[in-house]
Parts: C-alpha cells; structure tokens; sequence
C-alpha cells in the first residue's frame, strides 16, 4: 500500500471513531394552563416573581418542583413567614389565591423547565 493510501485510510478511521453525536433527552412538553393557572401565573408574575423569579431561588427559595397542598399555600401568602412578608385579601383576593395556588399545584413545572 502507498503511504497516501494509509494516511487517507487512517484519516477515515479516526474520523469514524469519534464521539457520537449525541442528542439531547427527549423532553416531554408541559401541558398546557387551564385558564385558572394563567390566571394565577399572572398573579404570580406580579406578586411572587421578584423573590421566586420563574420559580427558581432569588430572595425566596425555589419553588419549582416542590409539591405543597394548596392550603399551605394559601397560609404561607395570608400569613408570611420568615422574610415573606404576608399578603392581604386587598393585595391578593380569594379568587386570585386560588388561581395563584392552582398555578403553582399544576402538573409538572409550571414553568415548562
């Protein structure tokens, strides 16, 4: 065999022996809000946002992925705790915390991460 020959060879080779392409996982969509949890997404980008920013830790913890029963909720927005400053029915009414409560119960993250 030539040396072109075996150069080109060995070139080939190595080229086929390289990392393979690897795709990223499959990820399933998030299923889309009902018009309650738009509702409480808005509430939450108004009100929840600046510390949770999209869920995630800022001057609040993270949120994301975190199951909580809506009561607590709702106690933990009517009541604060810690450097969560409590929120009034003026601020946040009934029907908004529900919404709000809705919107962060919804399956998977809400946020489709």
């Amino acid at each position: 065999m030539s040396n072109k020959l075996i150069v080109s060879w060995l070139a080939v080779a190595a080229l086929g022996c390289g990392a393979a392409r690897q795709s990223p996982a499959l990820q399933s969509r998030p299923t889309p809000l009902n018009d309650q949890e738009l509702a409480g997404q808005r509430v939450f980008m108004r009100d929840c946002n600046g510390c949770h920013p999209q869920g995630d830790g800022g001057l609040g913890p993270a949120l994301n992925d975190k199951p909580v029963p809506a009561a607590a909720i709702k106690l933990q927005v009517r009541q604060g705790l810690g450097a969560m400053p409590a929120f009034s029915e003026q601020e946040i009414s009934s029907d908004e915390l529900d919404a709000l409560s809705a919107f962060m119960s919804a399956s998977g993250s809400p946020w489709g991460g």
